[in-house]
């Protein structure tokens, strides 16, 4: 453990977990919320917005991380100029990655809300369509409460696979604990074992608890039936 004796070390270490937190806090934010637009829109009555809900939910689902990673980079950033700072590249290199994992995510969160959309029973929405509710009244006051209800774990389970997806925004010069990790070693041929220990741990001790929490509340707010 000598490695970690390095207050160099230790700090570097820190501040890429660090990283990962904020990296997983703000596209998490942006995906859950962009995530209940797109589902809205996909049980929408208007045929446009369901198209393009689905659209999108396919191409997201269906495409690997890294390829929308380097698209955030290369495509929006690189050819078309889209930048969140023009002053630092480690800043705007953050909300890039932040940019491709909400739209990443956002697709699966799409779909977990579709799924807790569908186990509330249709007798509910129809009976607030009778009242005069819109179908935005009926889904934000009637549909969407009880449906988040039901999908708690299932966020859960987004969540941590979204924190350990925001490794690959390394990829494009974000130091992250993957990239702080590759560093590690090579510079500490002669440690690598208890140098991914220590990393592997540290995301063990963070997921784990989370995944607990979820699955606590999940069943404190269970719908009784």
């Amino acid at each position: 453990m000598h490695v970690f004796s390095d207050p160099a070390n230790r700090a570097v270490y820190l501040s890429s977990f660090l990283l990962i937190l904020k990296l997983t806090g703000a596209a998490g934010v942006i995906a859950l919320v962009f995530g209940v637009v797109l589902a809205a829109m996909r049980v929408s009555p208007v045929p446009v917005l369901r198209g393009f809900g689905t659209a999108w939910v396919n191409v997201f689902r269906n495409t690997p991380l890294t390829l929308i990673i380097f698209f955030c980079y290369f495509g929006l950033f690189v050819n078309l100029g889209v930048t969140y700072s023009d002053d630092d590249i480690d800043l705007n290199n953050f909300w890039l990655g932040v940019t491709g994992l909400a739209a990443y995510t956002a697709a699966f969160v799409c779909e977990t809300v579709r799924s807790g959309i569908n186990t509330v029973p249709a007798g509910q929405a129809d009976a607030a369509r009778a009242l005069g509710m819109t179908f935005g009244q009926t889904l934000r006051l009637v549909v969407l409460p009880q449906a988040t209800r039901s999908v708690v774990a299932p966020f859960g389970s987004i969540l941590i696979a979204l924190a350990k997806n925001a490794t690959i925004v390394g990829t494009i010069g974000v130091l992250e604990s993957a990239s702080v990790m590759r560093q590690l070693i090579n510079d500490n041929g002669d440690a690598v074992i208890p140098i991914f220990l220590v990393f592997a741990g540290t995301f063990v001790a963070l997921l784990v608890p989370t995944g607990y929490l979820f699955g606590w509340l999940a069943k404190r707010l269970a719908v009784r039936r």
